[in-house]
């Protein structure tokens, strides 16, 4: 009876994996406990002890190597420390642990039969930050394919690929690495030139690291051929003026190369030419022509042309006409007006001409002008037309009267009546 009365009090230490010896009608027992670490830090193994009343305790290692005897170290590993040894707890800590001082270790108690308790040391591996690498180059036009590759973890990690807050699905592929995992996920998306830097990122998640994220950003990196565009001086140039154009540039890769030509001619002597610059000093018209900016990259070429102009510095000046006289006959010779209009170019219409401002009031003395010439014409187109009617009716008269005595004459010597001599005349 009383040895089935230490036996029941050993039965609930069995649930525990508990070791129990008879001994003089009392038990002796010890308890290991599992335990979890991450790699590289440190792990304490506790064996704990029942009525221990000092038999031989023993911790060995996975591979039932002895690494303590009753305290004394038996193998020669620095990173095990015997930290603790009392009747009630036996406690070994190690350092650094990886992965490869995963196992069970053994608390065995030495009686007359020899009994132990095994205390599991699992080790978990975080994963590291994900590194991104491209499968394929993104090409305007086509599609990208990036690969996030989570190298080692234990458990295996989890990879998600994020764009603006939300997620890209991927292909997720995962290898066994004897007792760790190596995790990718492959995306591929199409892009076009608007995507040049945009903004994705790779995120890594484990049990390990307690609800936080291992992240990788990465920005799309787009190839695409040159845009050019020459930016144009402001206003007109006149002849002595100086020329500068700026050559405005983009493309993935950027050209480093910028051409200047000047199409069917070559450069002025005095051209300068710094980078995108294109400078002339000193304009007249053998500058003008068309100029031509050129670039390209691996993906393609473009250009874009300025047609130069250069205006001479000019003036036009108009002579008005002498006024007539109003007086035909006798008229005082008259000194003829000249009237000088000094004319500019207008800058907003480089082909225009307009008078320029000037504190006479042009436009009242042009219609005064104007006016007094429509009178001087119409009195002398008057005066002429009454002269030469005042003229014709003097001959008409004078016609008519020696036409009249040359009637009277002929009928005088011939002896016929007047009238006779007038009808014949008039037959």
């Amino acid at each position: 009876m009383a040895f089935a009365s230490v036996w029941n009090y050993c039965v609930p230490l069995t649930i525990l994996t508990v070791a129990c010896l008879v001994r003089t009608a009392r038990c002796q027992a010890v308890q290991a406990e599992n335990v979890t670490v991450l790699e590289g830090g440190t792990a304490q193994i506790s064996c704990r002890l029942q009525n221990y009343d000092g038999s031989i305790v023993v911790i060995q290692n996975p591979r039932r190597q002895t690494l303590f005897f009753n305290g004394t170290r038996a193998l020669k590993d620095d990173r095990f420390q015997m930290v603790l040894f009392t009747p009630r707890l036996v406690r070994i800590t190690l350092t650094n642990v990886s992965v490869s001082d995963e196992g069970g270790y053994f608390c065995q108690l030495y009686t007359d039969a020899t009994h132990h308790q095994v205390a599991t040391l699992s080790v978990s591996v975080p994963p590291e930050t994900p590194t991104v690498e491209v499968k394929q180059e993104a090409v305007e036009g086509g599609e990208v394919e990036l690969s996030c590759m989570s190298p080692r973890s234990k458990p295996a990690a989890t990879l998600r690929w994020m764009r603006n807050g939300r997620e890209i699905p991927g292909v997720v592929s995962q290898q066994d690495n004897a007792k760790t995992f190596s995790v990718s996920s492959t995306i591929r998306i199409p892009v076009e030139r608007k995507d040049n830097g945009a903004a994705l990122s790779c995120e890594a998640s484990h049990p390990a690291l307690s609800g936080q994220k291992r992240i990788r950003h990465y920005r799309l990196d787009v190839y695409f051929a040159p845009t050019v565009r020459i930016v144009p001086p402001p206003g007109i140039l006149r002849e002595g003026d100086s020329l500068s154009l700026t050559c405005s540039v983009t493309g993935n890769p950027l050209p480093r190369n910028i051409q200047w030509s000047k199409i069917n001619d070559t450069l002025p002597e005095r051209a300068e030419i710094s980078g995108p610059t294109f400078q002339i000093s000193r304009l007249n018209p053998l500058h003008n022509g068309t100029y031509l900016c050129q670039a390209q990259n691996n993906f393609g070429r473009a250009a874009d042309h300025y047609t130069l102009l250069v205006y001479d510095n000019v003036s036009v000046t108009t002579t008005v006409p002498p006024t007539p006289t109003t007086q035909p006959i006798t008229s005082h010779p008259v000194t003829p007006t000249l009237l000088t209009l000094v004319f500019a170019l207008d800058p907003k219409d480089p082909g225009a001409v307009q008078e320029t401002h000037s504190a006479v009031p042009y436009a009242v003395i042009g219609g005064v002008l104007a006016l007094l010439v429509f009178t001087v014409i119409c009195v002398l187109i008057v005066t002429i037309w009454c002269s030469v009617r005042q003229k014709g009716s003097y001959l008409t008269h004078e016609a008519s009267g020696l036409d009249e005595h040359g009637e009277v004459q002929e009928a005088f010597l011939n002896g016929n009546d007047a009238s006779q001599g007038k009808k014949e005349y008039l037959l």
